[in-house]
């Protein structure tokens, strides 16, 4: 394989579609950067109604992307292309996952791979018996098990349930698509994100609480799925969804962005969200919750900054210097660049491919 020009099929949740997902632009950003490498990458999607009705990105510009329509339909039309390829990677919440994953490791003559954008998602779904697309007696099938996630729970995959090699594979940024733009700042502070049970408490306590004390601030929150009860303060604008082409002018709108973990994620640690890349790479100063190896990707105070209050929030809003702000969004970006790209995940995949079938 080393130097090849390999096969890869990637079985995902989307590619298409990123409405209330945060796979499909980890997707195009990998396969992108795998194509630009050589590989022949085939991209299988699900074609469900809630994605087709909000396709941003119906027939991505590289790799080849297929839909089917069900399992039978996939097994009919792409079983050559499963058992010829040299990796195979099932992503999580792939419709029917547990089914599908068992049809790779029969057919593929190559390597069987999964990729979990949801790690601890995942690990407590199966901890209470949900194996929704994921069950325990196929973890020791996928040879390969990249995790948005990286850390202790890694070696936990390992000894505990069974992976022969498990490896992070964090999100990534398109540093094409993200960079920073001169233009008047709409907001003080913005926050981008689908709707959470456990994450709205924390944007509660950072932000509209903030807004409440601070009526002359100027916030936004963009994202669906957010229930008519949630009460908004006057002063904090809201934005249904926003396409990916938007988020880039959408971060360099704001003098600040919030970063705010879902609880699954803050007890793991080192589970960066791939918003935080997104608005680093836009050179946005970023206001944080606070989580185990969070300090591995950036550094507090100097490329990152950590909120436990409002009035933390309100003290970097209001208290720092325009000079420091830029600063920190400046280190922020060259950070990412250096670490965090797409283009560094495609090199870390081959690595990990190959490590795989040497048995390293």
């Amino acid at each position: 394989m080393a130097g090849a020009r390999l096969n890869i099929v990637i079985l995902g949740l989307s590619i298409t579609s990123s409405w209330g997902n945060g796979h499909a632009t980890t997707y195009r950003g990998l396969v992108r950067e795998l194509a630009r490498r050589g590989h022949n990458v085939l991209f299988l999607e699900r074609d469900v109604p809630w994605y087709a009705s909000n396709r941003d990105m119906p027939r991505p510009p590289y790799g080849r992307t297929e839909l089917y329509s069900s399992l039978e339909d996939l097994r009919a039309r792409f079983e050559e292309d499963v058992r010829k390829a040299h990796i195979v990677i099932v992503g999580s919440y792939v419709p029917q996952g547990v089914e599908v994953g068992q049809w790779v490791q029969r057919t593929t003559l190559g390597l069987p791979a999964f990729y979990d954008i949801d790690t601890p998602v995942t690990l407590a779904k199966l901890s209470r018996g949900d194996h929704e697309y994921l069950s325990p007696d196929l973890i020791p099938g996928y040879r390969l098990y990249l995790s948005f996630t990286g850390g202790p729970l890694l070696r936990r995959l390992e000894r505990e349930l069974g992976s022969p090699t498990a490896r992070a594979l964090y999100c990534s940024v398109d540093p094409e698509l993200y960079t920073p733009r001169r233009c008047e700042p709409r907001w003080d502070l913005g926050y981008l994100g689908t709707y959470s049970d456990d994450r709205q408490p924390t944007l509660d306590r950072l932000m509209l609480s903030a807004a409440r004390e601070w009526r002359a601030g100027r916030f936004v929150v963009a994202g669906p799925q957010y229930p008519a009860s949630v009460r908004w303060p006057a002063n904090v604008e809201r934005v249904e969804h926003l396409a990916p082409p938007e988020h880039a002018a959408f971060y360099n709108s704001q003098r600040f962005t919030l970063n705010v973990t879902r609880a699954d994620m803050i007890q793991a640690g080192y589970s960066p969200s791939v918003r935080l890349f997104e608005a680093a790479a836009c050179g946005v100063p970023i206001i944080s919750d606070s989580w185990n190896g969070l300090d591995t990707l950036f550094t507090p105070g100097e490329e990152i900054l950590l909120a436990h209050s409002a009035a933390d929030t309100l003290g970097f809003l209001r208290e720092l210097s325009e000079q420091d702000r830029r600063a920190i969004g400046e280190r922020a970006r060259a950070r990412v660049l250096a670490e965090h790209t797409a283009a560094h995940r495609a090199e870390e995949l081959e690595a990990h491919a190959l490590d795989a079938v040497a048995g390293r």
